[in-house]
C-alpha cells in the first residue's frame, strides 16, 4: 500500500512541476513556491524536477533556452533598448 501512496505523491508533484512549467518558472522558483503553496520539500521537488529532465532532455534544453531568451527580451524592455 506505501507504494501507491508513494507513486501517487510523486505523480502529484510531477503534476506540479508541470503547472510551474506552464508559468515559466526555473526549478529554483518552483521549488520555492511548491514549499511555501503546497508543503512539498525542495529535495522532493528537485528529485523529481531531475528525473523529468532525464527523461525529457531535449524538452527541457529547449525550455531552458526559451526562459534564457525571454529574460534577455524582458532585459532589453527594461533597459529601454530594442
Amino acid at each position: 500500500m506505501g507504494d501507491d501512496s508513494s507513486a501517487s505523491y510523486i505523480h502529484m508533484v510531477h503534476h506540479l512541476i508541470e503547472e510551474c512549467i506552464i508559468f515559466n518558472m526555473s526549478k529554483e522558483e518552483c521549488m520555492e513556491a511548491l514549499s511555501k503553496h503546497a508543503n512539498i520539500k525542495p529535495v522532493i521537488t528537485s528529485t523529481v524536477w531531475k528525473e523529468l529532465e532525464k527523461e525529457n532532455k531535449e524538452f527541457f534544453e529547449a525550455y531552458e533556452k526559451r526562459r534564457e531568451e525571454k529574460a534577455v527580451q524582458e532585459g532589453d524592455k527594461s533597459t529601454g533598448s530594442n
